[in-house]
């Protein structure tokens, strides 16, 4: 007995699920005529479903007009929430009934990364293997994928949480140099004289600061307040906009570098500083199968820098942590 009464303990509050669909339907088509159309029922039959939901609430879901009806301020927020619960639903149902060699492969990845570098090449990724439907989430702390059995391929920024099973490796070094809008930069005054003067910009969660950029370079960081920004992403607009140099990868603002949006500031003058930020991760039994080797793969020939410049790729540094 006690067993079963810690089961409904847990069971979940929410009334019977075919009210809400009825109350969803009337509620996005503004009518109980229309959503019973939809739904296959009578007007009748959406009216008594609905009014049975407000009993269930005790207050009023609709203004009934006329020949259409409006949510209430409670009904409002209610469907709000269930439309963003059924939009799940609906993308939940739609992969079970996909083709039985389509795949879903889920892909969790740092922010800045996945808005600068990632989504732009999906769609090549996406052409390449039809078959595979990509689902992308974010996040900027690295996941556990021996718990997020969800997330099939993780791409993340910084520390990587290293686990038994898991097959984690560096997407290569990466060159971060100091950028900035072409506005900025006054010509016959040299660079290292315009650094000090000019705004820096923070990347709060970078692992490359300016200490470390200004210190490779021989020259004195100025004391003074700097802006900052919590995303790599945001650092970078904050520059094409006039704000400040901003410290930051190549990879991420290769977009604002091509249309010159962006310059390196003191090219050929300042070093720049190199650093593996971005690791790839997924689960040791899981690297064979189709849709995450296609992706790793793909993604790997993607972020080396032989691919771009001809010369013979290198071995895949796979890393799995010890027991």
């Amino acid at each position: 007995m006690n067993s079963i009464h810690a089961l409904r303990r847990h069971m979940r509050r929410i009334p019977n699920f075919v009210l809400l669909r009825a109350f969803e339907a009337a509620a996005r088509l503004e009518s109980f005529t229309l959503a019973a159309e939809e739904l296959h029922l009578t007007q009748s039959a959406i009216s008594h479903q609905v009014k049975e939901l407000e009993q269930y609430f005790g207050r009023p879901l609709f203004h009934r007009r006329n020949r259409r009806v409006e949510t209430t301020s409670e009904g409002r927020r209610l469907f709000e929430s269930l439309g963003r619960v059924f939009d799940v639903i609906e993308a939940a149902c739609s992969e079970v009934a996909l083709a039985p060699h389509a795949q879903v492969l889920a892909v969790h990845c740092a922010p800045s990364f996945a808005v600068k570098w990632l989504g732009p090449r999906l769609p090549e990724f996406m052409q390449a293997h039809p078959d595979i439907t990509i689902r992308l989430s974010s996040g900027a702390e690295p996941i556990d994928l021996t718990r997020m059995h969800e997330v099939d391929v993780a791409i993340s920024y910084g520390i990587v949480n290293e686990r038994p099973g898991i097959v984690t490796q560096a997407l290569g070094a990466e060159r971060i140099i100091a950028l900035c809008a072409p506005s900025l930069v006054r010509e016959g005054v040299p660079v290292a004289e315009q650094i000090g003067n000019l705004t820096l910009i923070d990347s709060q969660l970078s692992r490359v600061t300016w200490s470390d950029w200004f210190a490779l370079n021989g020259l004195t960081l100025p004391v003074r307040a700097r802006p900052s920004f919590d995303r790599a992403a945001l650092a970078i607009s904050a520059a094409v906009d006039g704000m400040g140099v901003a410290l930051e990868t190549i990879r991420l603002a290769e977009r604002e570098l091509a249309r010159g949006e962006l310059i390196e500031l003191g090219a050929g003058v300042f070093k720049p500083l190199a650093r593996e930020t971005h690791f790839l991760s997924y689960r040791v039994n899981e690297r064979n199968t189709d849709k995450v080797k296609c992706f790793c793969d793909w993604l790997w020939a993607r972020t080396d820098p032989a691919s771009e410049s001809g010369a013979e790729p290198r071995a895949r540094p796979d890393k799995q942590p010890s027991p």
